[in-house]
């Protein structure tokens, strides 16, 4: 399966509380924190919710 890089890129003050919950859930805390996840639909899902705080690329 690919991997995606995920980098926190904007900040989350503000933000509705299930797009906190969510961008926690995938592992990041503070801006410019990366991580690398498996590309299950899930993931997928998760990212195309709060794409607008995030940068992705494909690893």
């Amino acid at each position: 399966m690919a991997k995606l890089r995920i980098k926190l890129v904007k900040s989350m003050i503000g933000r509705k509380p299930n797009h906190i919950a969510t961008v926690k859930s995938l592992g990041l805390k503070k801006i410019n924190n990366v991580v690398e996840l498996e590309a299950t639909p899930d993931i997928v899902g998760k990212v195309h919710l709060v794409s607008y705080l995030l940068n992705v690329e494909e690893v």
